[in-house]
Order: structure tokens, then sequence, then C-alpha cells
């Protein structure tokens, strides 16, 4: 059987584990110790009792009549459990007195003066007169072993409240004592692209010092490394936007100054593809935007008229394509403006852009703040399903793209806590696309 998994959960059952063997094995070595006092309490009991009642057995025995029985039981007063039983006798063994329960049978000859064990009973022996009269006093050996089983149940009956006991106090100290480590745990847990500053450690304990630096100082050249990594995107696509645009304004006014139709026909090539670079050089800030964190707003913002905007926007160039639903409340969520205005336009136009052209795009917004966007067109295989949401990875599809939009909303999603669903088919639908992004902390109005 396997122990705790939790370091916690494993200290507490060893402290635990450990405290019970410590006090079992002190149990047994008192156990043992007590028995052997017992038997010299028992044994000085008996011994007592034969030096008390050998007097008065002679006195009696020596004041009978001649015509009395030799052997003489002494009646009790009442019914008692007699724990010892005694015989007195001559010289010859002949029986003079005896206790009224007395068995002869487990009364050995006399030997001397003493104790001796049988089968059944200790006994002892002692004499008067010269040994012509002897007493032997017995004890069943059962009630001195009653007496030690009741006294080591004694022992042993603490043991059952000791134990859950000790285990629920163990593990109460031992939690308390791993509070700090809990904490920079949770701080672990709580980091992401976004947050990459270091992790307070006071309060560890001196064995997790050496991690939480490390951790740390992972933490700091991870930060570093990615903003190098954005710095550079941004940088890169933000100097691009110049010269692009400016060989864009020259091509197109060598397509109006061309002297012929070939000319023409090739600058509207450059064109086209200054036109895709521009496109992927916006797309690459918007990334490098979405994954520079501060995409929490610093107060909760109404998300449907930004929607509604970028929705209208977006309509004037969409030929009637777009079908909008909008709750009538506002909808409050924690999401910088821009980055949910930079999220809502990648989803539309990857769903205008990649699906059915003659079909209708349907966006809507709920009252919880959950955003769908639809459309139709052919199913998208699992597999890719898997992989549309990564950098520069699209389908199958001829349309032309960055492959960078949902790569965008999936890092705005993840810096806001938020959640992207990609489904194909689209719900209650044969075909399409449906993409559906909700944050977690919503409030509606």
């Amino acid at each position: 059987m396997r122990g705790p998994a939790s370091l916690q959960g494993r200290l507490s059952l060893w402290l635990t584990l450990g405290a019970v063997l410590l006090w079992a094995v002190a149990a047994a070595w008192t156990a043992v110790h007590l028995r052997h006092e017992m038997d010299e309490v028992f044994d000085s009991a008996l011994e007592e009792a034969g030096q008390r009642l050998l007097p008065l057995a002679v006195r009696d025995i020596i004041g009978r009549e001649e015509d009395d029985s030799p052997d003489q039981g002494v009646a009790t007063l009442r019914e008692h459990d007699e724990y010892f039983t005694y015989v007195v006798r001559d010289a010859e063994g002949q029986v003079l007195l005896r206790s009224h329960r007395a068995d002869l049978g487990v009364f050995p000859p006399f030997s001397g003066i003493g104790f001796a064990d049988t089968a059944t009973h200790r006994v002892y022996s002692d004499a008067a007169l010269r040994g012509t009269i002897t007493i032997s006093v017995a004890e069943p050996l059962a009630h001195r072993w009653d007496v030690a089983r009741e006294a080591l149940i004694g022992l042993a009956l603490p043991l059952t409240l000791i134990v859950p006991a000790s285990l629920f106090g163990v593990w109460a100290a031992v939690r308390a004592a791993m509070a700090p480590i809990r904490r920079f745990r949770a701080g672990i847990e709580a980091r992401g692209g976004g947050d990459l500053s270091p992790i307070p450690a006071e309060g560890l304990p001196s064995e997790f010092q050496p991690n939480a630096r490390a951790v740390n100082l992972l933490l700091d050249r991870l930060r570093r490394a990615l903003e190098a990594e954005r710095s550079f995107t941004a940088n890169s696509a933000h100097e691009l936007r110049t010269p692009v645009a400016g060989a864009l304004a020259q091509v197109q006014r060598l397509i109006v100054e061309a002297p012929d139709e070939d000319t023409r026909s090739r600058a509207r090539q450059v064109e086209a593809a200054l036109q895709r670079l521009a496109r992927l050089s916006e797309k690459l800030m918007q990334l490098a935007r979405a994954e520079g964190g501060r995409l929490q707003a610093e107060t909760p913002v109404d998300i449907a008229p930004i929607l509604r905007i970028l929705v209208a926007d977006m309509g004037r160039d969409a030929g009637g394509r777009l079908e909008v639903s909008l709750p009538d409340a506002a909808v409050i969520a924690p999401i910088d403006p821009d980055a949910f205005a930079i999220l809502a336009r990648n989803l539309i136009e990857n769903a205008m852009r990649h699906g059915a052209q003659d079909a209708t795009v349907r966006v809507s917004l709920s009252p919880d703040g959950v955003l769908r966007v639809v459309n139709a067109g052919p199913v998208v295989p699992p597999e890719q399903l898997a992989r549309v949401s990564r950098p520069f990875e699209r389908g199958a599809t001829d349309a032309q793209g960055s492959g960078l939009g949902l790569a965008i909303v999936e890092a705005i999603a993840t810096g806001t806590d938020g959640r992207l669903e990609l489904t194909s088919p689209a719900t209650g639908r044969a075909d399409g696309f449906e993409a559906k992004f909700a944050t977690n902390r919503i409030e509606t109005k």
C-alpha cells in the first residue's frame, strides 16, 4: 500500500506511527515490569496470609476437644470470591483445618517453608511447633493472569484515543508549519506569462530557501527572455510599418503612372505583397501586446458597447454578412477594453475570412459575458482544431491570413484568466466553426 503523496501527509503519518511505536514499546516494558512487581505483591500477600493464619490455626487446633473431627472447614459469613484458600495439616499430612472452598487436590505435600508452583496455583507453605503443624495457602494463577490482563488493557486502552488524537495533533502541527510552503506554492501556481515577478519567500524553512532562490532566479531569467522576445517582435513590427507604408504608397503611385498594363499588373502584385506584410506587422504587434500582460482592467468595464462599436465598424465592409445579438443590460468584465476589442476583431475576421463567403457570421454576447462567433463552412478535423490556435498554424483553407488571429485570441484569453473554446461543427449545426470566449470573473448588471 502506498503512503500519502504529500509531505504533510507523510510527516503526519510517520510521526504518529513513531509515537505509537514508542508508546507500544514503553507499554510493553511497563507491562513486564508491572507483572514482576505484581508477582512480588501477590507473593507478599500470600506469605502474609499464611503467617497470620498459622498462629490462629494452631490456637484453634490446640483448644479443640478430643472428640472433635480432625478435619474442620471454616464456615464463611457470606458468599464472596475466595482468591486465597488454605489447609492446615499435621506432620503426617492429615488435614486439621481448611478454608470452606479449599480443594485438597491443588495442595502438594508439605516439602518445606517457602513458595511452590503447581500447574494451576501458586502455593506458600509454613510450619509451626517444630514442623508438627503446617499450613499451605494457595492462589489460582488464573487470578494473577486476570489482574495482569486488566492492567494491560488499562495500559492499551489509551492508545485507542491517543492514536487518532496524535494523528490529528501532528497533522495540525505539520500543517501550521507547512503554511509558508503552501503560500510559496500558491505564488508559483499564480505566476504566468503576464506575471513573472519574484515570489515572496518570507517564513520559509531554511531547507526550502535554496529552492525559493532557484525558482526566483529562473523566473527572472524567463522574464528577461520573454521581454526581449516581445520587445523584438513589437519593435520589428513597429519599424516595419513606416517603410512598408512608404513602399505601398510608392507602388500605388506607380500603378497610377505606369505606362502599360504589364507594369501595372506587376505593381499590383507588389501592392498585394506589401499589404500582406502590413497586415502581418499589425498582427505581430497585436500578438506582442497580448503576450505582454496588462490585459486586466484596473476597474471592470462594460464590454457590450465595445463590441457594438466594433461590429458597426466592421459591418461596413462585411456586405451584410454580420448578424449581431447583444444584451440590453450592461455586461461588466475585468478585461482591458483594447484587449477585448483586439480579441473580438480577430475572432470576427477569422470567421469572415475562413467561413463560407455567402453565409452569415453570427456574433452574440450573452448577459453572463460569453462571446460567441459562429460561421458556416466545412468541418475542421479534430487534429487541426487542436492546432489552429498556435502561431502561424492554418487549417485547410485557401483564404489569405497570417495564421496569428487565433493565437492572439488564445494569448488574451490566457492573460485574462478566460477560456477559449473552439468547436467544429458549430453547436446545433452539421457544419461550421464556433469560437466561444468567456472570462472567469464576470459581473452582470
